[in-house]
């Protein structure tokens, strides 16, 4: 080294080289990074490729040449990184200056997985949210994992009797379901997972001891194992399992704390849809005790029954209606329709309390008063400060006619379609159930003829608000021209008549929940022998 290069005590490394690639001058970093480094040897032969193709690129010009910095050129160097910034001397040479850009590098690296890898956990949790079925998280999960994690992937939910569900998923591949009839504790860290423990570390596990059933077919030998539990809400969620192919590294620790942060979210998501699904059967199983039967003919007796709730996504409401075969032949059926102050859910709720009510009350059934008033102390002595309408009526077969007995309790009064086409109101009058210490009705009886009907309704019906200025009520008087027309339908037809022009009244607007129960005598059917053969006669 010349005794007046002037970088010589620089704690960098500097190298001098000319246009046609030769080293000029090192100083004593460079001399100490780079031993075969000597003036007048070729660039391309002492320093790494990198640096040499840099150097290529510059293509200095001669003394003084114009040349504004480069970019500084970057790679690897005994085992470190390191950059190398370009300064174009005053006669054309270039000096080079390497500076030790590992450390950075590293947290360049490091920073850039860390994003790579919240990115992976956003999108994870996005996918996996967006669906509340379990088998769709099941497989999300294994996928995911394949993809990102590892070559393949198991996602294992808690046993279901004496079998596990498990999905499987190769990189690159689909997702597998299967119901596997195994024992987790066999598999070392598979037992503990599935209730929760921490895991297992992956060097604590042989990965020679995973059983068949674990191996996806075509995987090969497992070089790696990894066993983590998927933590759920207050219960674990199942396990994942992270196999690589023999030959392949082996899990580090950060990657399995971040198998555990992707575990957590899956987990999260696989607990939130088993919650979901749990919920969703026992709500549907509520459901059904609360919807309105299908009603049917019964001892002679024609019913027909229909329901409108006040939203259309919802299928329950405030008002109800039930029909009682009689337990003894000959006996009348009991009809029970009412309508519970509000709508929504919690009428639902209060509804469901009424009609088992009425359904424990049944051996009173021929005593309507006595209902009345059993249900009425019982609803004035609940949690609920809701009120309901009711009307009960007892029909009964008598040769071709319908004999019904009707009582009110604060309900609009039941509509009688004769057969001649006219419509009379039922002359029943009482006061509303919940509300006051007595409840007073009076009972009429009316008698259907073949064809003729009996109709209960609730004020769903006869307040609907729509119209072609869209603030007239449907009212009663509607109703009745609407059923006047009626005379002779059957009870579905009736029934679905009276909601089709109601709905057709209100259009798309808002409206009370809405229910309509036909009771009607059927025309008698009478076989006869003319000239041999047989035929039928419909008589009224």
């Amino acid at each position: 080294m010349e005794p007046d290069f002037p970088w010589d005590r620089a704690p960098y490394p500097v190298l001098v080289a000319d246009a046609a690639g030769t080293l000029l001058q090192r100083n004593g970093a460079a001399q100490v990074l780079l031993p075969a480094a000597r003036p007048g040897r070729r660039l391309a032969d002492v320093v790494p490729a990198w640096l040499a193709a840099a150097h290529q690129a510059m293509r200095p010009a001669g003394p003084r040449a114009a040349q504004e910095p480069g970019a500084p050129a970057s790679g690897p160097l005994q085992a470190r990184r390191f950059e190398a910034y370009p300064s174009v001397r005053d006669d054309g040479t270039v000096a080079w200056w390497l500076v030790d850009d590992t450390d950075h590098q590293l947290a360049r690296d490091a920073l850039r997985t860390e994003r790579e890898r919240t990115a992976f956990l956003v999108k994870a949790s996005t996918i996996l949210l967006s669906s509340l079925n379990l088998g769709r998280c099941m497989d999300v999960t294994a996928q995911l994992a394949a993809e990102n994690l590892a070559d393949a992937a198991l996602a294992i939910a808690p046993a279901r009797g004496q079998r596990l569900p498990v999905v499987t998923c190769l990189r690159g591949g689909a997702p597998t379901t299967s119901q596997e009839a195994v024992d987790p504790d066999d598999v070392p860290g598979l037992g503990e997972a599935l209730r929760g423990f921490p895991p297992v570390p992956s060097r604590w596990i042989d990965p020679s001891v995973a059983p068949q059933w674990m191996i996806p077919e075509g995987f090969g030998p497992i070089g790696a194992l990894v066993i983590t539990p998927l933590p759920g809400h207050g219960v674990p969620a199942g396990a994942l399992v992270l196999l690589r192919k023999k030959g392949s590294a082996a899990f580090t620790e950060e990657e399995e704390v971040f198998a555990r942060l992707f575990a957590a979210r899956s987990g999260a998501a696989m607990s939130a849809a088993r919650l979901y699904a749990e919920q969703a059967a026992i709500t549907e199983t509520l459901m059904r005790e609360l919807l309105p039967p299908t009603l049917h003919q019964i001892a002679g007796v024609d019913f027909a029954g229909s329901y409108r709730p006040s939203a259309d996504h919802e299928r329950i409401g405030g008002d109800f209606y039930d029909v009682y075969p009689a337990s003894v032949e000959g006996e009348p059926s009991l009809v029970t329709l009412g309508d519970v102050c509000g709508k929504g859910l919690e009428a639902a709720v209060l509804t469901g309390k009424i009609r088992s009510t009425l359904h424990a009350l049944l051996p009173l059934a021929d005593d309507h008063q006595r209902m009345l008033t059993l249900l009425n102390t019982a609803l004035l002595t609940s949690h609920h400060a809701r009120f309901a309408t009711l009307v009960l009526a007892s029909a009964v077969r008598k040769g071709s006619d319908v004999h019904v007995r009707l009582t009110s309790a604060g309900h609009p009064n039941p509509l009688i379609i004769r057969a001649n086409c006219t419509v009379e109101e039922a002359d029943t009058r009482g006061t509303l159930v919940g509300a006051l210490p007595d409840v007073p009705a009076r009972t009429t009886t009316v008698t259907l003829a073949p064809g003729e009907a009996c109709i209960l309704y609730t004020d769903g019906i006869t307040e609907a608000e729509g119209g072609p200025m869209g603030d007239a009520l449907f009212g009663e008087e509607r109703l009745k021209r609407a059923l006047a027309g009626c005379a002779g339908m059957p009870s579905e037809g009736i029934v679905e008549h009276v909601q089709m022009l109601a709905s057709q009244w209100l259009g798309n607007r808002r409206h009370d929940d809405m229910a309509v129960v036909a009771i009607s005598a059927p025309r008698t059917h009478h076989l006869s022998a003319v000239n041999g053969h047989t035929r039928g006669r419909f008589t009224a």
